[in-house]
Protein backbone atom coordinates (compact mmCIF):
# COMPACT_ATOMS: atom_id res chain seq x y z
CA UNK A 1 0.00 0.00 0.00
CA UNK A 2 1.16 3.54 -1.11
CA UNK A 3 0.57 7.00 0.48
CA UNK A 4 0.83 10.03 -0.49
CA UNK A 5 -0.01 14.15 0.82
CA UNK A 6 -0.50 16.24 -2.27
CA UNK A 7 -1.69 20.36 -1.56
CA UNK A 8 -3.49 20.98 -4.80
CA UNK A 9 -3.56 25.26 -4.65
CA UNK A 10 -6.23 27.06 -6.22
CA UNK A 11 -4.45 30.12 -6.95
CA UNK A 12 -5.47 33.67 -8.34
CA UNK A 13 -2.37 35.34 -9.83
CA UNK A 14 -2.15 38.55 -11.45
CA UNK A 15 -1.17 38.58 -14.72
CA UNK A 16 2.34 39.98 -15.36
CA UNK A 17 3.34 39.91 -11.72
CA UNK A 18 5.99 37.49 -11.97
CA UNK A 19 7.75 38.56 -8.46
CA UNK A 20 4.54 38.58 -6.88
CA UNK A 21 3.31 35.48 -8.02
CA UNK A 22 6.37 33.59 -7.34
CA UNK A 23 6.71 35.33 -3.64
CA UNK A 24 3.22 33.71 -3.59
CA UNK A 25 3.96 30.75 -4.96
CA UNK A 26 6.92 30.07 -2.75
CA UNK A 27 5.07 31.16 0.65
CA UNK A 28 2.91 28.30 0.01
CA UNK A 29 5.10 26.32 -1.00
CA UNK A 30 7.00 26.87 2.98
CA UNK A 31 3.79 26.23 4.73
CA UNK A 32 2.69 22.93 2.68
CA UNK A 33 6.30 21.69 4.16
CA UNK A 34 5.50 22.91 7.78
CA UNK A 35 2.15 20.70 7.03
CA UNK A 36 3.97 17.69 5.74
CA UNK A 37 3.39 17.93 2.22
CA UNK A 38 4.97 15.71 -0.41
CA UNK A 39 3.35 17.69 -3.40
CA UNK A 40 2.17 20.68 -3.88
CA UNK A 41 0.71 21.41 -6.86
CA UNK A 42 0.17 25.06 -8.59
CA UNK A 43 -2.06 26.04 -11.50
CA UNK A 44 -1.32 26.06 -15.35
CA UNK A 45 0.77 29.31 -16.30
CA UNK A 46 0.39 30.02 -12.10
CA UNK A 47 3.78 31.90 -12.38
CA UNK A 48 2.33 34.60 -15.16
CA UNK A 49 -1.20 34.30 -14.90
CA UNK A 50 -3.91 33.36 -17.93
CA UNK A 51 -3.76 34.11 -21.10
CA UNK A 52 -0.47 35.86 -21.14
CA UNK A 53 -1.54 36.89 -24.68
CA UNK A 54 1.39 39.07 -26.49
CA UNK A 55 3.33 39.13 -23.54
CA UNK A 56 4.71 35.76 -24.64
CA UNK A 57 6.01 37.48 -27.53
CA UNK A 58 8.24 39.58 -25.77
CA UNK A 59 11.64 37.74 -25.00
CA UNK A 60 12.41 39.73 -21.36
CA UNK A 61 8.80 38.53 -20.05
CA UNK A 62 10.11 34.94 -20.99
CA UNK A 63 13.74 35.38 -19.60
CA UNK A 64 12.16 37.00 -16.47
CA UNK A 65 9.56 34.60 -15.85
CA UNK A 66 12.54 31.51 -15.82
CA UNK A 67 14.69 33.81 -13.08
CA UNK A 68 11.20 33.67 -11.05
CA UNK A 69 10.42 30.11 -11.39
CA UNK A 70 14.84 29.45 -10.77
CA UNK A 71 13.67 31.51 -7.20
CA UNK A 72 10.75 29.34 -6.74
CA UNK A 73 12.77 26.12 -6.94
CA UNK A 74 15.07 27.49 -4.35
CA UNK A 75 12.67 26.72 -1.66
CA UNK A 76 11.65 23.45 -2.49
CA UNK A 77 13.92 21.45 -0.32
CA UNK A 78 12.30 18.68 1.40
CA UNK A 79 8.97 19.04 -0.92
CA UNK A 80 8.22 18.55 -4.14
CA UNK A 81 6.26 21.08 -7.17
CA UNK A 82 4.28 21.16 -10.02
CA UNK A 83 4.17 24.98 -11.31
CA UNK A 84 3.07 25.94 -14.20
CA UNK A 85 5.30 28.85 -16.36
CA UNK A 86 5.37 29.69 -19.50
CA UNK A 87 8.78 28.04 -21.18
CA UNK A 88 11.35 29.35 -23.47
CA UNK A 89 13.56 26.58 -24.86
CA UNK A 90 15.63 26.51 -28.40
CA UNK A 91 13.85 29.54 -29.84
CA UNK A 92 10.42 27.62 -29.42
CA UNK A 93 7.79 28.70 -26.21
CA UNK A 94 6.12 26.39 -24.84
CA UNK A 95 3.18 25.78 -22.22
CA UNK A 96 4.56 24.14 -19.37
CA UNK A 97 4.50 22.54 -16.06
CA UNK A 98 7.98 22.01 -13.90
CA UNK A 99 8.90 19.79 -11.39
CA UNK A 100 10.82 21.74 -8.59
CA UNK A 101 12.53 19.59 -6.28
CA UNK A 102 15.76 19.80 -3.48
CA UNK A 103 16.27 23.69 -4.80
CA UNK A 104 16.28 22.93 -8.54
CA UNK A 105 14.36 22.52 -11.68
CA UNK A 106 14.11 18.41 -11.80
CA UNK A 107 12.07 18.26 -15.16
CA UNK A 108 9.43 20.23 -17.39
CA UNK A 109 6.70 18.77 -18.77
CA UNK A 110 5.36 21.08 -22.16
CA UNK A 111 1.84 21.17 -23.50
CA UNK A 112 1.07 18.54 -26.19
CA UNK A 113 -2.40 19.59 -27.08
CA UNK A 114 -3.27 23.45 -27.64
CA UNK A 115 -6.30 24.53 -27.79
CA UNK A 116 -7.64 27.05 -30.66
CA UNK A 117 -11.13 27.76 -30.45
CA UNK A 118 -13.54 29.74 -27.93
CA UNK A 119 -11.60 32.16 -26.00
CA UNK A 120 -8.07 30.24 -26.87
CA UNK A 121 -5.34 31.08 -28.63
CA UNK A 122 -2.61 29.17 -27.99
CA UNK A 123 -1.16 28.05 -31.61
CA UNK A 124 -0.36 31.63 -31.76
CA UNK A 125 2.10 31.66 -29.16
CA UNK A 126 3.13 28.35 -28.08
CA UNK A 127 4.29 24.94 -29.79
CA UNK A 128 3.16 21.85 -28.86
CA UNK A 129 5.38 19.41 -26.75
CA UNK A 130 5.75 16.12 -27.94
CA UNK A 131 6.77 13.61 -24.97
CA UNK A 132 5.08 12.82 -21.99
CA UNK A 133 6.83 13.42 -18.80
CA UNK A 134 6.27 11.02 -15.80
CA UNK A 135 7.58 11.83 -12.52
CA UNK A 136 8.40 9.42 -9.23
CA UNK A 137 7.26 10.89 -5.48
CA UNK A 138 7.38 8.46 -2.72
CA UNK A 139 7.16 6.08 -4.98
CA UNK A 140 4.20 6.61 -7.14
CA UNK A 141 4.10 7.51 -10.62
CA UNK A 142 2.38 10.30 -11.37
CA UNK A 143 1.74 11.69 -15.03
CA UNK A 144 2.04 15.26 -15.61
CA UNK A 145 -0.62 17.39 -18.04
CA UNK A 146 -1.88 20.37 -18.19
CA UNK A 147 -5.60 21.24 -19.14
CA UNK A 148 -6.48 20.29 -23.04
CA UNK A 149 -4.43 17.30 -22.40
CA UNK A 150 -6.53 15.60 -20.61
CA UNK A 151 -10.24 16.57 -23.16
CA UNK A 152 -8.87 15.04 -26.18
CA UNK A 153 -10.00 11.55 -26.03
CA UNK A 154 -7.24 8.90 -27.65
CA UNK A 155 -5.63 12.09 -28.40
CA UNK A 156 -1.66 12.33 -28.39
CA UNK A 157 -1.27 12.81 -24.61
CA UNK A 158 -3.56 10.12 -24.26
CA UNK A 159 -1.88 7.34 -26.14
CA UNK A 160 1.30 8.30 -25.30
CA UNK A 161 -0.82 7.65 -21.73
CA UNK A 162 -1.44 4.53 -22.43
CA UNK A 163 1.74 3.22 -22.93
CA UNK A 164 3.54 4.27 -20.22
CA UNK A 165 1.04 3.39 -16.85
CA UNK A 166 1.06 5.52 -14.14
CA UNK A 167 -0.95 5.76 -10.41
CA UNK A 168 -1.77 9.08 -10.79
CA UNK A 169 -2.63 11.55 -13.44
CA UNK A 170 -1.88 15.68 -12.11
CA UNK A 171 -3.45 18.23 -14.50
CA UNK A 172 -3.30 21.73 -13.85
CA UNK A 173 -4.92 23.69 -16.00
CA UNK A 174 -6.82 27.20 -16.50
CA UNK A 175 -10.15 26.39 -17.48
CA UNK A 176 -12.43 29.31 -17.05
CA UNK A 177 -15.83 29.70 -16.18
CA UNK A 178 -19.25 29.48 -18.43
CA UNK A 179 -22.81 28.46 -16.51
CA UNK A 180 -22.59 24.53 -15.92
CA UNK A 181 -19.32 24.30 -17.05
CA UNK A 182 -18.89 22.56 -13.52
CA UNK A 183 -20.81 19.59 -15.32
CA UNK A 184 -18.72 19.40 -18.38
CA UNK A 185 -15.37 19.39 -16.03
CA UNK A 186 -16.47 16.41 -14.13
CA UNK A 187 -17.47 14.32 -16.96
CA UNK A 188 -14.54 14.63 -18.68
CA UNK A 189 -12.25 14.14 -15.93
CA UNK A 190 -14.06 11.33 -14.43
CA UNK A 191 -14.11 9.75 -18.22
CA UNK A 192 -10.20 9.93 -18.44
CA UNK A 193 -9.13 9.15 -15.28
CA UNK A 194 -11.11 5.59 -15.98
CA UNK A 195 -10.16 5.05 -18.86
CA UNK A 196 -6.55 5.21 -17.79
CA UNK A 197 -7.14 3.79 -14.67
CA UNK A 198 -5.67 6.33 -12.94
CA UNK A 199 -6.79 8.58 -10.25
CA UNK A 200 -6.95 12.19 -11.22
CA UNK A 201 -5.69 15.30 -9.29
CA UNK A 202 -6.77 18.40 -10.93
CA UNK A 203 -5.58 22.21 -10.24
CA UNK A 204 -7.50 25.01 -11.81
CA UNK A 205 -6.70 28.72 -11.72
CA UNK A 206 -9.34 30.84 -9.78
CA UNK A 207 -9.94 34.73 -10.37
CA UNK A 208 -10.89 37.67 -12.57
CA UNK A 209 -8.25 38.54 -15.68
CA UNK A 210 -9.86 40.94 -18.25
CA UNK A 211 -13.39 39.01 -19.61
CA UNK A 212 -12.60 35.66 -17.82
CA UNK A 213 -12.95 34.40 -14.36
CA UNK A 214 -11.57 31.28 -13.55
CA UNK A 215 -13.73 29.65 -10.60
CA UNK A 216 -11.00 27.09 -9.59
CA UNK A 217 -12.94 23.92 -8.56
CA UNK A 218 -9.69 21.05 -7.66
CA UNK A 219 -10.58 17.96 -7.40
CA UNK A 220 -9.73 14.22 -7.02
CA UNK A 221 -11.14 11.41 -8.69
CA UNK A 222 -10.30 7.96 -8.38
CA UNK A 223 -9.15 5.42 -11.36
CA UNK A 224 -12.67 3.78 -11.57
CA UNK A 225 -13.62 7.58 -11.79
CA UNK A 226 -15.56 8.53 -9.12
CA UNK A 227 -15.06 11.97 -7.63
CA UNK A 228 -13.57 11.54 -3.88
CA UNK A 229 -12.86 15.17 -3.11
CA UNK A 230 -13.19 18.58 -4.19
CA UNK A 231 -12.89 22.35 -3.27
CA UNK A 232 -14.75 25.27 -2.88
CA UNK A 233 -14.86 27.95 -5.96
CA UNK A 234 -14.57 31.66 -6.70
CA UNK A 235 -11.99 31.74 -4.14
CA UNK A 236 -8.58 31.18 -2.94
CA UNK A 237 -7.75 27.67 -1.30
CA UNK A 238 -5.46 24.86 -0.66
CA UNK A 239 -7.80 20.84 -1.47
CA UNK A 240 -5.07 19.06 1.34
CA UNK A 241 -5.34 15.22 0.14
CA UNK A 242 -4.56 12.37 1.94
CA UNK A 243 -4.62 9.52 -0.57
CA UNK A 244 -3.63 5.65 -0.14
CA UNK A 245 -3.51 3.29 -2.89
CA UNK A 246 -4.95 0.03 -2.34
CA UNK A 247 -5.03 -2.60 -5.43
CA UNK A 248 -5.01 -0.05 -8.32
CA UNK A 249 -7.75 1.81 -6.63
CA UNK A 250 -7.41 4.83 -4.03
CA UNK A 251 -9.00 6.26 -0.90
CA UNK A 252 -8.75 9.73 -0.04
CA UNK A 253 -9.33 11.78 2.59
CA UNK A 254 -9.51 16.00 2.47
CA UNK A 255 -9.37 18.88 4.12
CA UNK A 256 -9.70 22.41 2.55
CA UNK A 257 -7.71 25.27 4.00
CA UNK A 258 -7.69 29.37 3.22
CA UNK A 259 -4.04 30.58 2.95
CA UNK A 260 -4.56 33.15 5.63
CA UNK A 261 -1.14 34.24 7.06
CA UNK A 262 2.53 33.27 5.35
CA UNK A 263 3.21 30.79 8.34
CA UNK A 264 -0.28 28.74 8.16
CA UNK A 265 -3.50 27.91 6.86
CA UNK A 266 -6.82 28.49 8.13
CA UNK A 267 -9.86 25.88 7.64
CA UNK A 268 -12.45 27.55 4.96
CA UNK A 269 -15.47 29.19 6.25
CA UNK A 270 -18.35 27.25 5.53
CA UNK A 271 -18.61 27.37 1.60
CA UNK A 272 -20.98 25.39 -0.35
CA UNK A 273 -19.58 23.27 -3.56
CA UNK A 274 -22.45 22.41 -5.72
CA UNK A 275 -23.84 26.16 -6.44
CA UNK A 276 -27.56 26.87 -8.39
CA UNK A 277 -27.04 27.85 -11.83
CA UNK A 278 -28.02 31.53 -10.72
CA UNK A 279 -25.43 31.31 -7.60
CA UNK A 280 -22.92 30.51 -9.98
CA UNK A 281 -23.33 33.41 -12.56
CA UNK A 282 -23.97 35.93 -9.57
CA UNK A 283 -20.43 34.77 -7.86
CA UNK A 284 -18.55 34.37 -11.43
CA UNK A 285 -19.83 38.64 -11.65
CA UNK A 286 -19.03 39.50 -8.47
CA UNK A 287 -15.41 37.82 -8.81
CA UNK A 288 -14.66 39.18 -12.31
CA UNK A 289 -16.04 42.87 -10.78
CA UNK A 290 -13.74 42.45 -7.75
CA UNK A 291 -10.53 41.36 -9.70
CA UNK A 292 -10.80 43.99 -12.47
CA UNK A 293 -11.13 46.99 -10.61
CA UNK A 294 -8.25 46.06 -7.68
CA UNK A 295 -5.67 44.55 -9.84
CA UNK A 296 -6.04 47.60 -11.94
CA UNK A 297 -5.54 49.93 -8.87
CA UNK A 298 -9.27 51.62 -9.11
CA UNK A 299 -10.09 52.82 -5.90
CA UNK A 300 -14.15 53.52 -6.76
CA UNK A 301 -16.95 52.38 -9.51
CA UNK A 302 -19.34 54.58 -10.55
CA UNK A 303 -22.69 53.60 -12.05
CA UNK A 304 -25.18 55.50 -13.96
CA UNK A 305 -28.20 54.83 -11.72
CA UNK A 306 -31.56 55.02 -14.45
CA UNK A 307 -33.78 53.20 -11.92
CA UNK A 308 -33.99 50.23 -14.72
CA UNK A 309 -33.07 46.47 -13.98
CA UNK A 310 -29.97 46.33 -15.49
CA UNK A 311 -28.14 49.35 -13.63
CA UNK A 312 -29.70 47.86 -10.52
CA UNK A 313 -28.40 44.94 -11.06
CA UNK A 314 -24.78 46.53 -11.81
CA UNK A 315 -25.25 48.08 -8.84
CA UNK A 316 -25.86 45.00 -6.72
CA UNK A 317 -22.90 42.78 -8.32
CA UNK A 318 -20.20 46.06 -7.73
CA UNK A 319 -21.58 46.93 -4.08
CA UNK A 320 -20.95 42.84 -3.00
CA UNK A 321 -17.75 42.76 -5.28
CA UNK A 322 -16.36 46.05 -3.74
CA UNK A 323 -18.11 47.45 -0.68
CA UNK A 324 -20.76 50.02 -0.85
CA UNK A 325 -17.79 53.01 0.16
CA UNK A 326 -16.30 51.98 -3.23
CA UNK A 327 -19.49 52.26 -5.57
CA UNK A 328 -21.01 55.76 -6.42
CA UNK A 329 -24.69 56.10 -8.48
CA UNK A 330 -25.07 58.54 -10.29
CA UNK A 331 -28.61 60.06 -11.52
CA UNK A 332 -29.47 62.00 -14.89
CA UNK A 333 -32.40 62.38 -15.27
CA UNK A 334 -33.86 64.13 -18.54
CA UNK A 335 -37.73 65.88 -19.53
CA UNK A 336 -38.24 62.01 -20.19
CA UNK A 337 -37.22 60.76 -17.12
CA UNK A 338 -40.54 59.30 -14.98
CA UNK A 339 -40.46 59.98 -10.95
CA UNK A 340 -41.05 56.29 -10.63
CA UNK A 341 -38.16 55.72 -12.16
CA UNK A 342 -35.98 58.54 -10.21
CA UNK A 343 -37.42 57.26 -7.07
CA UNK A 344 -35.75 53.85 -7.67
CA UNK A 345 -33.01 54.91 -8.49
CA UNK A 346 -32.78 57.01 -5.34
CA UNK A 347 -34.55 54.03 -3.46
CA UNK A 348 -32.25 51.39 -5.18
CA UNK A 349 -29.05 53.65 -3.36
CA UNK A 350 -30.61 53.63 -0.15
CA UNK A 351 -31.05 50.02 0.00
CA UNK A 352 -27.33 49.37 -1.31
CA UNK A 353 -25.91 52.18 1.03
CA UNK A 354 -24.04 53.75 -1.43
CA UNK A 355 -23.12 57.21 -2.73
CA UNK A 356 -26.00 59.25 -4.81
CA UNK A 357 -25.49 62.08 -7.42
CA UNK A 358 -27.89 63.70 -9.25
CA UNK A 359 -26.83 65.61 -12.84
CA UNK A 360 -30.07 66.58 -14.78
CA UNK A 361 -29.17 66.74 -18.35
CA UNK A 362 -32.31 68.68 -19.00
CA UNK A 363 -30.79 71.99 -19.79
CA UNK A 364 -27.53 70.70 -21.56
CA UNK A 365 -29.72 68.52 -23.94
CA UNK A 366 -31.83 72.12 -24.33
CA UNK A 367 -28.56 73.79 -25.25
CA UNK A 368 -27.45 71.00 -27.99
CA UNK A 369 -31.01 71.36 -29.33
CA UNK A 370 -30.50 75.42 -29.86
CA UNK A 371 -27.27 74.93 -31.43
CA UNK A 372 -28.35 71.68 -33.61
CA UNK A 373 -31.62 73.59 -34.89
CA UNK A 374 -30.40 75.62 -37.91
CA UNK A 375 -28.82 72.18 -39.29
CA UNK A 376 -31.27 69.68 -37.90
CA UNK A 377 -34.38 71.87 -38.73
CA UNK A 378 -35.51 69.72 -41.65
CA UNK A 379 -37.58 66.21 -40.67
CA UNK A 380 -38.75 65.23 -37.53
CA UNK A 381 -36.41 64.78 -34.76
CA UNK A 382 -35.50 60.97 -34.62
CA UNK A 383 -33.20 58.92 -33.12
CA UNK A 384 -30.29 61.49 -33.40
CA UNK A 385 -31.95 63.17 -30.07
CA UNK A 386 -32.30 59.49 -28.15
CA UNK A 387 -28.95 59.01 -28.76
CA UNK A 388 -27.81 62.94 -27.98
CA UNK A 389 -29.35 61.87 -24.26
CA UNK A 390 -27.15 58.86 -23.57
CA UNK A 391 -23.93 60.67 -24.96
CA UNK A 392 -24.68 63.87 -22.89
CA UNK A 393 -25.35 61.59 -19.97
CA UNK A 394 -22.04 59.54 -21.38
CA UNK A 395 -19.90 62.64 -21.03
CA UNK A 396 -20.86 63.58 -17.26
CA UNK A 397 -19.89 60.11 -16.42
CA UNK A 398 -16.75 59.73 -18.12
CA UNK A 399 -16.20 63.70 -16.33
CA UNK A 400 -16.96 62.56 -13.26
CA UNK A 401 -14.22 59.29 -13.65
CA UNK A 402 -11.90 61.64 -15.02
CA UNK A 403 -11.83 64.21 -11.96
CA UNK A 404 -12.35 61.50 -9.31
CA UNK A 405 -10.40 58.43 -10.75
CA UNK A 406 -13.64 56.41 -10.51
CA UNK A 407 -13.64 53.40 -13.13
CA UNK A 408 -17.17 53.42 -14.98
CA UNK A 409 -18.99 50.34 -15.03
CA UNK A 410 -21.51 50.14 -18.04
CA UNK A 411 -24.95 48.49 -17.55
CA UNK A 412 -25.86 46.60 -20.75
CA UNK A 413 -27.11 43.68 -20.91
CA UNK A 414 -26.09 40.68 -23.70
CA UNK A 415 -29.86 41.14 -25.41
CA UNK A 416 -29.12 44.85 -26.06
CA UNK A 417 -25.32 44.37 -26.66
CA UNK A 418 -26.26 41.55 -29.24
CA UNK A 419 -29.35 43.90 -31.53
CA UNK A 420 -27.06 46.91 -31.06
CA UNK A 421 -30.17 48.54 -28.70
CA UNK A 422 -27.03 50.39 -27.01
CA UNK A 423 -25.76 53.97 -27.91
CA UNK A 424 -21.84 53.99 -28.99
CA UNK A 425 -20.70 57.05 -26.45
CA UNK A 426 -23.26 57.16 -24.93
CA UNK A 427 -24.42 53.96 -22.42
CA UNK A 428 -21.71 52.25 -23.87
CA UNK A 429 -19.29 54.81 -22.22
CA UNK A 430 -16.86 53.30 -19.79
CA UNK A 431 -14.24 50.89 -18.54
CA UNK A 432 -15.75 47.79 -17.61
CA UNK A 433 -18.73 45.96 -18.85
CA UNK A 434 -20.02 43.56 -15.78
CA UNK A 435 -23.26 42.19 -17.62
CA UNK A 436 -22.67 42.33 -21.06
CA UNK A 437 -22.79 38.45 -21.57
CA UNK A 438 -25.54 38.18 -19.02
CA UNK A 439 -29.24 37.99 -21.04
CA UNK A 440 -32.22 40.34 -20.08
CA UNK A 441 -34.17 36.90 -18.62
CA UNK A 442 -31.69 36.47 -16.45
CA UNK A 443 -31.08 39.54 -15.41
CA UNK A 444 -34.46 39.60 -14.16
CA UNK A 445 -33.87 35.92 -12.56
CA UNK A 446 -30.34 37.36 -11.08
CA UNK A 447 -32.39 40.46 -9.26
CA UNK A 448 -35.09 38.27 -7.98
CA UNK A 449 -32.17 36.20 -6.65
CA UNK A 450 -30.41 39.09 -4.95
CA UNK A 451 -33.80 39.82 -3.13
CA UNK A 452 -34.76 36.66 -2.13
CA UNK A 453 -30.69 36.09 -1.26
CA UNK A 454 -31.25 38.80 1.08
CA UNK A 455 -35.11 38.36 2.20
CA UNK A 456 -36.28 41.97 1.93
CA UNK A 457 -36.08 43.79 -1.58
CA UNK A 458 -33.21 45.26 -2.59
CA UNK A 459 -34.05 46.25 -6.04
CA UNK A 460 -37.46 47.68 -5.73
CA UNK A 461 -40.56 45.71 -6.54
CA UNK A 462 -41.25 48.60 -8.89
CA UNK A 463 -37.97 47.93 -10.96
CA UNK A 464 -38.77 44.03 -11.33
CA UNK A 465 -42.10 44.74 -12.48
CA UNK A 466 -41.85 47.64 -14.95
CA UNK A 467 -41.54 47.41 -18.77
CA UNK A 468 -38.39 47.98 -19.91
CA UNK A 469 -37.37 51.34 -21.17
CA UNK A 470 -34.89 53.77 -22.59
CA UNK A 471 -37.12 56.91 -21.70
CA UNK A 472 -35.56 58.43 -24.56
CA UNK A 473 -38.91 59.14 -25.68
CA UNK A 474 -42.01 60.04 -24.69
CA UNK A 475 -43.75 56.74 -23.54
CA UNK A 476 -40.95 54.51 -24.99
CA UNK A 477 -40.40 50.95 -24.10
CA UNK A 478 -37.79 48.16 -25.12
CA UNK A 479 -40.53 46.20 -27.14
CA UNK A 480 -41.46 49.05 -29.79
CA UNK A 481 -37.68 48.09 -30.85
CA UNK A 482 -37.56 44.61 -29.89
CA UNK A 483 -39.20 41.53 -29.60
CA UNK A 484 -40.34 40.58 -26.09
CA UNK A 485 -37.16 39.80 -24.10
CA UNK A 486 -38.14 35.78 -23.54
CA UNK A 487 -38.52 35.59 -27.64
CA UNK A 488 -35.38 37.47 -28.40
CA UNK A 489 -33.53 36.18 -25.85
CA UNK A 490 -33.79 32.06 -27.37
CA UNK A 491 -33.21 33.63 -30.83
CA UNK A 492 -29.99 34.77 -29.80
CA UNK A 493 -29.24 31.69 -28.25
CA UNK A 494 -29.90 29.72 -30.94
CA UNK A 495 -27.94 32.20 -33.13
CA UNK A 496 -24.98 33.64 -31.05
CA UNK A 497 -24.14 30.92 -28.78
CA UNK A 498 -25.49 27.36 -30.57
CA UNK A 499 -24.49 29.10 -34.35
CA UNK A 500 -28.08 27.44 -35.55
CA UNK A 501 -29.20 28.62 -39.28
CA UNK A 502 -31.62 30.82 -39.46
CA UNK A 503 -34.25 26.94 -41.02
CA UNK A 504 -33.41 25.80 -38.00
CA UNK A 505 -34.19 28.74 -35.31
CA UNK A 506 -37.51 28.87 -37.06
CA UNK A 507 -38.19 24.74 -36.84
CA UNK A 508 -37.88 25.62 -33.10
CA UNK A 509 -41.27 27.61 -33.44
CA UNK A 510 -39.80 31.15 -33.41
CA UNK A 511 -41.92 33.50 -36.24
CA UNK A 512 -39.45 33.93 -39.79
CA UNK A 513 -39.51 37.56 -39.71
CA UNK A 514 -38.63 37.77 -36.02
CA UNK A 515 -36.01 35.17 -36.95
CA UNK A 516 -34.28 37.51 -39.79
CA UNK A 517 -35.22 40.63 -37.99
CA UNK A 518 -32.88 39.48 -34.58
CA UNK A 519 -30.24 38.10 -37.18
CA UNK A 520 -30.38 41.11 -39.10
CA UNK A 521 -29.88 43.54 -36.09
CA UNK A 522 -27.18 41.14 -34.55
CA UNK A 523 -25.15 41.05 -38.01
CA UNK A 524 -25.37 44.78 -38.36
CA UNK A 525 -23.90 45.28 -35.00
CA UNK A 526 -20.63 43.99 -35.11
CA UNK A 527 -18.91 46.96 -35.40
CA UNK A 528 -20.65 48.63 -31.74
CA UNK A 529 -19.74 45.50 -30.16
CA UNK A 530 -15.80 45.85 -31.20
CA UNK A 531 -16.05 49.59 -29.55
CA UNK A 532 -17.51 48.36 -26.39
CA UNK A 533 -15.24 48.22 -23.20
CA UNK A 534 -14.96 44.23 -22.17
CA UNK A 535 -16.82 42.51 -19.93
CA UNK A 536 -17.34 39.36 -17.79
CA UNK A 537 -18.01 35.77 -20.04
CA UNK A 538 -20.93 33.83 -18.30
CA UNK A 539 -21.99 32.23 -21.12
CA UNK A 540 -20.52 29.11 -23.36
CA UNK A 541 -20.28 31.79 -26.32
CA UNK A 542 -19.40 35.34 -25.26
CA UNK A 543 -19.27 38.87 -27.82
CA UNK A 544 -15.30 39.49 -28.27
CA UNK A 545 -13.08 36.51 -26.96
CA UNK A 546 -15.21 33.91 -28.23
CA UNK A 547 -17.09 35.47 -31.53
CA UNK A 548 -14.83 37.44 -33.93
CA UNK A 549 -16.41 38.56 -37.20
CA UNK A 550 -15.53 40.73 -39.53
CA UNK A 551 -16.73 44.55 -39.45
CA UNK A 552 -16.81 44.45 -43.37
CA UNK A 553 -19.08 41.36 -43.81
CA UNK A 554 -22.26 41.40 -46.54
CA UNK A 555 -22.59 37.45 -45.75
CA UNK A 556 -26.08 37.04 -44.12
CA UNK A 557 -27.56 33.71 -43.69
CA UNK A 558 -31.31 33.26 -45.37
CA UNK A 559 -33.77 30.85 -44.77
CA UNK A 560 -33.89 28.00 -47.49
CA UNK A 561 -37.26 28.73 -50.14
CA UNK A 562 -39.88 25.95 -49.06
CA UNK A 563 -40.43 23.52 -51.84
CA UNK A 564 -44.14 22.41 -52.69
Amino acid sequence: MSSIRIAVVQMNPVMGALETNAAKISRFIQTARGQAVDLIVFPELALCGYPPEDLLLTQHFLSDTQEQLEHIAAHTQGIDAIVGFAQKKNGAVFNAAAWLKNGEIQDVYQKIELPNYGVFDEKRYFVPGGQLVAITVKNIRLALSVCEDVWIEAGKYETQLQQCPVDLIVNISASPFHADKLILRKEILAGFACRNHAGMVYCNLVGGQDELVFDGGNMFFNSTGELLASSGRFQESVLMLDLEEHSGTWSCSSREWQDMAQTEWQPMDALPHELTRVEEVFTGLVVGTRDYVQKNGFSHVVIGLSGGIDSALTAAIAVEAMGKERVVGVTMPSEYTSGETLNDARELADNLKIRFLSVPIGKIFQMYRDELQPVLSEGTQGVEYENLQARIRGNIIMALSNRYGWLVLTTGNKSEIATGYCTLYGDMAGGFAVIKDVPKMLVYELSQWINERAGWKIIPESTLRRPPTAELRPGQKDEDSLPPYPVLDAVLQAYVEEDKSPDEIIQMGHDSKVVMEVIRLVDRSEYKRRQAPPGIKITPKAFGRDRRLPLTNQYRPQPKPTRG
